[in-house]
């Protein structure tokens, strides 16, 4: 098992995911894992927010180390995920996901009980980069 990479996360997506965790009916593993998340969470402003950051609606490239199978995610609120690569926050590997840079990994639990070693290779698409905040 890997340790824990250090993260970066943006006031807003700090501020949205507070708001979506308080709405939760339900108490799971996938939010408790979020809340941990954000407790270690560098935050910083929508500009300080470097481009090879994971953010909310990022799309990133990732690689498994022992595979070398490579995948293609967004990570998504969970009302947008729904088809190929869309990942939710809540997810395991969505959380785990939020605030890595380019170069860092994170270990991804399947629904089978093995767990596989994912490095991050690029981040695709971020909606900071971008100039895009809506969501």
């Amino acid at each position: 098992m890997t340790s824990t990479p250090p993260i970066i996360i943006t006031r807003l997506d700090l501020q949205r995911l507070e708001r979506l965790l308080d709405g939760l009916e339900e108490f799971g593993p996938g939010a408790e894992a979020l809340e941990q998340e954000l407790a270690r969470a560098q935050v910083v402003g929508l500009d300080e927010v470097p481009a090879g950051v994971v953010t909310m609606n990022s799309r990133v490239h990732c690689r498994d180390d022992h595979s070398g199978k490579e995948y293609h995610l967004t990570l998504v609120y969970p009302d947008d995920v729904g088809g190929e690569g869309k990942v939710s926050i809540l997810a395991p590997v969505g959380s785990a996901l939020l605030g890595l840079t380019v170069g860092q990994q994170i270990d991804w639990p399947l629904p089978n009980g093995k767990t596989i070693q994912l490095t991050l290779l690029a981040v695709e698409y971020q909606p900071e980069a971008a100039g895009e905040y809506q969501r």
